[in-house]
């Protein structure tokens, strides 16, 4: 008699809900944490985009969630800089433009390079391909989570450099666990002895006490030629001899298959595996995040409070920050608060990499054992 009652406890248990087992949560901050878009609200943190390109650039702004700065797109002559400010919830990315002819009136492609609409002031995300800086402010537990993105492809280099901004939390952070860069142009790229601290420099935020550790393989042969041959976007007239030229297009982009894009049967971390163009630019960019599912290996984490300056052109080498000192280096806690989120979408798994162990099965299996106890 009390056999078909034991079989549905034991079927209820299995098929309950089961805690996941893994690292980081997989999904990428600017999706894991959905920060509600406004207007005019409070927007005193400070990005500070600087040009040390020799060219003019037309930096972009995309605000996701949060207050968005009052400039979205504008021209940013060789040298500049220009201060824009956001709330201290934000959410968004910023990109550079270049090779820009504006017509006044919008539509077309004005741009060679992270285009929105042919209009100065973008209102919405850039045309890949684009080297992007994104950030999430507020992320949960007071924490800020950001990144230098090649998800949408390359165009120019850039480099991330966090300002404490008068919290002492953040001044107390080893810059040079919290700045990347990425340098794949060839124009750009210094020598693999490269040292910018002799006669007591600095550079990005850090001097030789806490000097940034860059990549030493590259050279101007390889990076010339980093781009695989059909995600070029202009290519040259003689492979032969003609190096390969930036920008770079993404394997997403340009066939927009599945497998490439980590959509449909592959939105999942077991299945979508970095591809040919998710290889290349990780090897030229060791710090940048490369496709959907490398989050665990880009992802730089603050306590939240901080403003940066976000640097086209910035020289030197491509940061090994993430190779040379470890994924749990780049992540700093919060003060423990959940910033205004719940903790199950807060980033608590934001921490080092972890093993999580599943109770769960063991512990409905001991509930079906302990009734069969009562039962019988």
């Amino acid at each position: 008699m009390l056999e078909p009652v034991l079989l549905a406890l034991l079927a209820t248990a299995w098929n309950l809900p089961r805690a996941t087992a893994g690292p980081r949560d997989i999904n990428h901050h600017m999706n894991k944490f959905r920060i509600q878009k406004r207007q005019h609200g409070n927007a005193s943190t400070p990005l500070v985009m600087s040009n040390w390109c020799s060219d003019t650039i037309w930096p972009a702004v995309d605000s996701q969630g949060g207050t968005g700065p009052e400039n979205t797109g504008f021209e940013l002559a060789s040298g500049e800089n220009q201060t824009e400010y956001v709330s201290s919830d934000w959410q968004g990315r910023v990109w550079g433009r270049t090779n820009c002819t504006f017509s006044g009136h919008g539509g077309g492609v004005a741009c060679t390079t992270g285009d929105c609409g042919g209009i100065e002031a973008c209102q919405g995300p850039g045309a890949p391909p684009a080297t992007l800086a994104e950030f999430t402010l507020n992320g949960g537990q007071q924490q800020t989570f950001y990144d230098l993105s090649l998800v949408d492809g390359y165009n120019l280099p850039m480099a991330i450099v966090m300002m404490p901004n008068g919290h002492s939390s953040l001044e107390s952070i080893d810059q040079s666990t919290s700045n990347p860069s990425c340098v794949a142009s060839i124009g750009n790229l210094a020598a693999p002895n490269f040292n910018p601290y002799t006669n007591n420099q600095q550079f990005l935020g850090t001097t030789s006490r806490n000097a940034l550790p860059f990549e030493t393989d590259e050279t101007a042969s390889s990076i010339s030629q980093w781009c695989p041959w059909d995600l070029q976007v202009t290519a040259p007239p003689n492979p032969a001899t003609a190096p390969t030229p930036t920008p770079t297009g993404t394997a997403c982009a340009k066939y927009n298959e599945e497998k490439y894009c980590c959509t449909g049967s592959f939105d999942d971390r077991g299945k979508c595996t970095a591809n040919y163009y998710a290889d290349a630019a990780k090897n030229v960019c060791p710090d940048a995040y490369s496709y959907a599912y490398d989050d665990q290996d880009s992802t730089f984490v603050q306590p939240a409070g901080a403003g940066f300056q976000i640097i086209f052109c910035p020289g030197g080498r491509s940061t090994t920050i993430i190779a040379s000192k470890g994924t749990s280096a780049i992540e700093h806690g919060g003060d423990g608060s959940s910033g205004g989120q719940d903790d199950d979408e807060s980033g608590s798994n934001a921490a080092a990499p972890r093993l999580l162990i599943d109770w769960t099965v063991p512990a409905q299996l001991l509930g079906v054992a302990l009734l069969v106890g009562v039962f019988f």
